[in-house]
């Protein structure tokens, strides 16, 4: 019996540019389809020209054995999901071919299959019999589903009537309650609050669990690195690596350095500009740089300086802030905090700030850089910075996924003593 799940050889997909498919005939297609080897032997095929169209993956191949979870990770534009459609059946692609062993549950465009008339009860139902379920499967599920997405109380309510956060919760419940072999996931974890994330990724995580095989798309590079054993790097449509996930990260985020300008070129800036932050990367303690921190980890923050106009004598005071996806500020440090002033500033220069430990939970931060000049805000960016926290052995312990209900991660001494 075969351990392989999915397996794909060559499988491209070409779109053709400002054109969409209409609605087409049985009768129309079947026609086609009679004509079309007639058409290519006398040359009446038309093709299309290659200036006219773009390729949104072209020779990917892969094998994906049962139980395993995958994480795909690219740019935007990479071609992640079209990836996720083909395997799904949604698309077909232009070359090559694909095979899947298993039910497929398919969590992409999250809501495909809901009717704004009908209620949250009835839209129940009707969404799951479009991703496969059976009317007693459903029934079975009704209560789990309805506490999972925690808006028991409107499932009477028309979901034209939902605000959007009610809308994907609701979708995502009833789509993450299949009972599929294979789970397909794209970008649809960015739905509700914080804490609703977390069961999402819970859920994925719990499917990963039971032994079934499991494809994850998400920029949030700590979520990958938590459910994820292996990682393909796509970049432009074609696969450059295959391997563990880690590592693909690292290039990953090794990649985006290496192409992406710098935020701080063009922005918004408020104060009076004697100073200018221009640059910001990571660094390790010795110096070499640092594509992502790890939880726990000591991390240089490095900001890159142009003196403007500030004076030999002024003091100049560097502070930097951290920030989580939803911009809620996590900790916020001035170098005058410490007692450290800045003077006779040359025309290029590095401010680094060494923290000795970065107790952050892995996933996707911002920083924010300011700049004081004798005591007033001289020049704040009004632009933030990506930084990126991987999981790591925070507690010693050998397990480096790291279970959080926020942001910040601590340790201390436990102990127990005897009450009298």
């Amino acid at each position: 019996m075969s351990t392989t799940a999915i397996k794909t050889e060559g499988i491209s997909k070409r779109y053709r540019i400002g054109a969409s498919e209409g609605y087409r005939t049985f009768r129309e297609t079947l026609t086609d389809a009679v004509k079309a080897p007639f058409k290519r032997l006398a040359g009446l095929g038309h093709p299309v020209p290659e200036n006219e169209t773009v390729w949104a993956l072209n020779d990917v191949s892969f094998e994906v054995k049962k139980g395993e979870v995958l994480g795909i990770i690219g740019r935007n534009g990479a071609g992640k999901s079209t990836l996720l459609k083909i395997l799904s059946r949604i698309t077909r692609p232009t070359r090559g071919r694909v095979e899947l062993r298993g039910r497929v549950g398919s969590l992409l465009e999250v809501g495909t299959g809901f009717h704004p008339e009908l209620t949250g009860h009835e839209n129940i139902y009707l969404y799951g019999a479009v991703l496969g379920m059976k009317s007693w499967e459903i029934s079975r599920k009704f209560k789990e589903i309805v506490e999972f997405s925690e808006i028991g109380r409107f499932m009477d309510t028309p979901v034209k009537r939902y605000s959007s956060g009610m809308y994907m919760r609701l979708a995502f419940s009833v789509a993450a309650h299949l009972e599929p072999e294979i789970l397909l996931v794209d970008e649809v974890l960015a739905v509700g609050d914080a804490a609703f994330q977390k069961k999402c990724l819970g859920k994925v995580g719990a499917a990963a669990g039971e032994g079934r095989t499991v494809i994850f798309v998400s920029h949030n590079m700590g979520a990958l690195e938590t459910l994820c054993h292996r990682g393909i790097l796509l970049e432009g449509g074609c696969k450059v690596f295959d391997g563990g996930i880690h590592e693909a990260v690292s290039k990953y985020l090794a990649k985006s350095l290496e192409t992406d300008k710098s935020p701080l070129e063009n922005c918004r800036r408020r104060g009076a500009g004697k100073m200018r932050a221009v640059g910001f990367r990571l660094e390790t303690p010795g110096g070499l740089p640092l594509e992502a921190a790890k939880s726990g980890e000591p991390a240089a923050f490095c900001f890159d300086f142009e003196n403007r106009s500030c004076g030999p004598e002024e003091r100049v005071s560097v502070s930097f802030s951290v920030q989580n996806e939803r911009e809620f500020g996590l900790f916020h440090y001035y170098s005058h905090f410490s007692g450290v002033y800045f003077t006779d500033m040359p025309a290029k220069s590095t401010v680094r700030c060494l923290l000795p430990s970065l107790d952050l939970a892995p996933g996707n931060y911002f920083v924010q850089v300011c700049t004081k000049v004798a005591g007033e805000t001289d020049d704040w960016p009004q632009v933030l910075l990506p930084l990126n926290v991987m999981g790591a052995d925070f507690y010693g312990t050998g397990d480096p996924n790291l279970s959080t209900w926020g942001p910040m991660l601590v340790k201390g001494e436990w102990s127990l003593r005897r009450s009298t």
